[in-house]
């Protein structure tokens, strides 16, 4: 079976499959009952198609705009333009001069004639009563008006689905749909027969099954869908920097308006469609749009920002124009979300289970039934009977079919996938509140079979506060992690040495310091940035006036190929100069100078270059991130369009920041080599050397240490090693993470772990519960249907045992919570047999035993419990039936552990188990003792119901010795 599955459901990969791959395994599922429930949580592969169509006439739209924009800007350049716009009466009442659809055909059209007639950038704004520096006036009212005339920043979603979508769909199972004509067809013949009620009861049966099964499913689907539905929410809590009222704030993407002022930098999402206002190196990817991979250079000349793409590089200013559904990505976002998302790897491959147990099941269906009525005909034919058929007999030849049709029921595993299903919604709700965010289904499966964990070091191993705590400025190694240290740095540094100090930490950041609406200074930006500037703060440094007294010319943000950042700028005195920092190794080699004690600039001779070395090994040797900062001056012939070099630099220092380990990460990482997963550490470039030097002092060993920048994710997924987390805070690492850890701490990644495996074990355990009953199902009532001529199961409750294996089975099992001993065995690993030795070892050992106990029961039942009387195979049936579900309760709790004895461990917590096992053994009393007319049973005697339960029971213990089998022996 394992070489089948892998063979053929096993081309579908935890992400990006390909759509040959999706629709492979379609086609090889063709024993399906219920097509929308079984295929319900799969992609929608044609909605796809019309979203990548989408994507190509995106693409040609936006690339017939650029031309056609630049050829305007070349045509109007020189020309005054004259405006034909009249502005509608509603959005002059609301206080603005242009409408929504004219700021949309603006943007999305990358209209550049447009724009110039409406006065450009500044233009727009004015039209939109906002500033570019003071961003909007929040009044409710203003805010309110604002939405009114141009929309909200929202998507349309999918509508929740009421319970009843459920249960139509639950109703289109084919397998229910013939049993509910047989049931319509035993009602007429059974009323003609025998007049109404007692003609009635077994049709009645029937549908009354028919309708628990739909019901029971239809809430069990209900429930997942608002599970899902509640994460999703989740998924899409995104915040944004913008300036509101004058005042730089966080706000929901949600809560965006046009007229709002953006702030992105590198890693962003562009939240809504809109203007460039200011900025450097801006390159934005559009391939989510468009599917053009190359990146387009955003500037003054060519300022459109589109919803959905993303900030490759640079940083800039943005002025909002165009939300919601009236952008471009909204449109196609509606489409996205139809195409769903791709089904999983253990979804698929139980989707191959179930089609071979399917199969299986029909072929046993068509023998029982031919069997049966085989048996019919014959004594019929023995009976001189054979032309001559009456309403019994019709009768009977219907409740053949039905049972025919009720193995195909029991035998068709399709609760199997959505045990899968199932099990993940349930996992992912309680990862929620252990501060694990999962954004896709497959991520759980993946961090199931993880063989290794790639992890940030900054912030996920390390607390994320950081702090300078020691610097070497002109050949003085002081330390600064107070503020009577810091004073003492200053007496050591020059007052020339510290002008040049602040001027580059002020001026070469990603960083800000501005007013709170406390009006207290608040430092935005990245923690490294944020520890410079406190830094710069504390030696009496000013901000606002560092950035007033120089222009700045360019700047070349950091990145990770680069692995540092450099501005130029234009001196108050005349003159270029420019600043550079980053990852300390690489910025010393590009030094000739430094500044001495006293402040002068010297030659970097091999004395001072041995110092600052070793001085960086130091620091890193007590776990200090080292930066070393420099400047250069470049004369005075300087375009922003010119590189700024990287050579003849001076070295201004090197600084030491500290970022604490976090509490527990050191039994985390224990904890994951003694479950066979393999630790790596993501480190920003900068200070690889420190963090080798860092885990080496912490565990003794580190794998690997790679870069965490955006460049680096590609190489981090094509190398498949498990699943990447990366805690960078900027929204593209969200984007584009399967799981977000909300609180950046390595010990939750490993519950991820933990609770990924618990998924992987729990469906395993439900597997092998339902291919037990399946089993035994199937050969009892086709051995008995050989044997004596009857089902001892009938229609009814076949459907009964159905919805226990099924639905219940999957709620009982598949929502089993994770144990600490799942991180003391070896991981399984993708490649893994799902169904695998142990499993076969429990169900052919449970198998075996129920099916002696029923056989047993059926042959030799009347003399073990003194039947006789008209009532004897009635109540032998009800015996046997009795039996057979308590044999799958007793063996639903020896499930619990596929390996261990002791199967009670923890019982008593997962209420959801205890539920089910309660509901499932009180309405099995209900069905035997009061609903015998129409599920075919008989009241038994207190100690047919001990019997029947102690053999029930009696399978614990004989699983228990199985379980003590080696697997090999199998």
């Amino acid at each position: 079976m394992e070489s089948y599955l892998n063979d053929n459901f096993g081309g579908v990969k935890s992400k990006n499959s390909s759509e040959e791959a999706l629709r492979r395994w379609r086609k090889l599922c063709s024993v399906v009952k219920n097509p929308k429930r079984r295929f319900r949580f799969t992609a929608n592969l044609s909605k796809r198609s019309e979203a990548e169509a989408m994507k190509k006439t995106n693409q040609e739209k936006l690339r017939i705009a650029v031309l056609v924009s630049k050829a305007a800007l070349q045509f109007i350049q020189g020309i005054t333009l004259h405006s034909e716009y009249v502005v509608p009466d509603v959005v002059k009442a609301a206080g603005f001069q242009i409408g929504a659809d004219e700021l949309g055909s603006i943007v999305e059209g990358h209209d550049v004639k447009k724009l110039k007639i409406h006065g450009g950038m500044d233009g727009i704004a004015n039209k939109l009563s906002t500033s570019t520096t003071k961003g909007l006036t929040t009044t409710e009212d203003r805010l309110k008006r604002r939405q009114e005339i141009y929309g909200i920043n929202k998507f349309t979603e999918s509508k929740v689905r009421s319970f009843w979508v459920f249960v139509w769909e639950a109703l289109q199972d084919t397998t229910l749909i013939i049993l509910a004509a047989c049931a319509f067809i035993s009602l007429v013949v059974g009323i003609a027969m025998e007049g109404w009620p007692k003609g009635a009861h077994d049709g009645l049966g029937i549908v009354a099954s028919i309708l628990l099964v739909v019901f029971v499913t239809a809430m069990s689907d209900y429930r997942q869908s608002l599970q899902f539905k509640d994460l999703d929410k989740e998924k899409k809590k995104i915040s944004i920097q913008v300036t509101r009222d004058g005042f730089r704030q966080k706000i929901s993407i949600y809560d965006l308006v046009p007229g709002d002022i953006v702030h992105l930098s590198i890693g962003d999402q562009v939240p809504a469609d809109g203007l460039f206002i200011s900025g450097y190196s801006l390159l934005i990817n559009e391939s989510s749009l468009t599917g053009e991979s190359e990146p387009v250079c955003v500037n003054a000349e060519y300022p459109f920002l589109l919803s959905g793409t993303k900030v490759q590089d640079g940083y800039c200013k943005m002025l909002v124009t165009t939300v919601g559904m009236r952008t471009q990505w909204g449109k196609l976002l509606a489409t996205l979300s139809e195409g769903g998302d791709d089904e999983t790897p253990l979804q698929v491959k139980l989707n191959g289970v179930a089609t071979i147990i399917g199969k299986i099941g029909l072929f046993f269906a068509v023998i029982t039934f031919a069997v049966l009525a085989q048996r019919l005909v014959s004594r019929k034919y023995h009976d001189g009977l054979l032309l001559s058929w009456s309403g019994d007999d019709a009768l009977e030849m219907l409740e053949f079919f039905a049972i025919a049709v009720t193995i195909v029921v029991v035998a068709v595993p399709e609760g199997l996938p959505l045990a899968v299903t199932l099990s993940l919604a349930f996992a992912m709700k309680k990862m929620m509140n252990d501060k694990a965010l999962v954004r896709h289904l497959a991520a759980c499966e993946t961090m199931g079979s993880a063989t290794t964990i790639c992890s940030d070091k900054t912030g996920t191993l390390t607390t994320n506060h950081m702090t300078v705590v020691k610097a070497c400025i002109c050949r003085n190694v002081v330390e600064v992690n107070s503020s009577e240290k810091v004073d003492n740095l200053s007496s050591y540094v020059p007052d020339s040495a510290r002008k040049t100090l602040l001027q580059s930490i002020f001026n070469n950041t990603g960083g800000e310091v501005v007013t709170n609406q406390d009006g207290k200074l608040e430092i935005l930006g990245t923690p490294t940035e944020t520890a410079l500037l406190e830094l710069g703060l504390s030696l009496g440094g000013d901000f606002q006036a560092q950035r007033q007294e120089t222009k700045l010319v360019k700047v070349e943000p950091f990145n990770s190929i680069k692995k540092r950042m450099g501005v130029v700028l234009q001196l108050s005195e005349g003159g270029y100069r420019a600043h550079c920092k980053g990852a300390s190794e690489i910025i010393l080699g590009a030094c000739d100078n430094y500044v001495d004690p006293s402040g002068n600039v010297v030659p970097l001779d091999e004395a001072a270059l041995n110092l600052l070395k070793s001085t960086i090994d130091s620091f890193a040797g007590e776990a200090l991130r080292t930066l070393c900062l420099a400047y250069k001056e470049i004369g005075d012939n300087f375009s922003a369009e010119d590189k700024i070099s990287f050579e003849g630099y001076t070295c201004i220092g090197i600084v030491g920041i500290k970022d604490p380990v976090r509490p527990g990460v050191k039994e985390s990482v224990a904890t994951c080599r003694a479950a066979g997963i393999t630790v790596m550490a993501r480190s920003s470039p900068l200070d690889k050397h420190t963090l080798v030097k860092h885990l080496r002092t912490m565990f003794n060993e580190v794998v690997a240490v790679t870069g965490d920048g955006t460049n680096d994710a590609p190489a981090l997924h094509e190398a498949d090693i498990g699943l990447a987390m990366g805690i960078a805070g900027t929204e593209v690492a969200k984007e584009s993470a399967d799981v977000i850890i909300l609180d950046d701490n390595f010990s939750t990644i490993v519950t991820v772990a933990k609770w990924g495996r618990s998924i992987y074990i729990n469906i395993q355990k439900f597997v092998q519960f339902q291919l037990t009953v399946n089993v035994v199902a199937l050969v009892v009532n086709f051995s008995s249907a050989c044997w004596s001529g009857n089902a001892p199961l009938t229609a009814v409750q076949l459907l009964w045992v159905n919805m226990i294996m099924d639905t219940l089975g999957a709620l009982a099992l598949a929502t089993e919570p994770p144990r600490d001993d799942l991180m003391q065995r070896a991981p399984v690993g993708r490649t893994g047999k799902f169904i695998n030795n142990t499993m076969w070892r429990n169900i052919l050992g449970q198998s075996i035993y129920q099916f002696i106990t029923i056989w047993y029961l059926q042959t030799q039942g009347k003399q073990l419990f003194r039947l006789d009387g008209p009532d004897t195979d009635l109540t032998l049936n009800t015996i046997t039936f009795n039996s057979f579900v308590f044999c799958q309760v007793f063996n639903e709790i020896s499930s619990r552990e596929m390996e261990k004895i002791n199967v009670f461990r923890g019982i008593l917590q997962n209420y959801v188990f205890l539920a089910v096992l309660i509901s499932t053994v009180v309405f099995q009393f209900i069905i035997v003792q009061f609903l015998g007319d129409f599920a075919n049973t008989i009241p038994l005697t207190m100690s047919q119901w001990f019997v029947t339960v102690f053999l029930g029971f009696l399978g614990m213990p004989i699983a228990a010795v199985v379980k003590l089998l080696p697997v090999g022996s199998i």
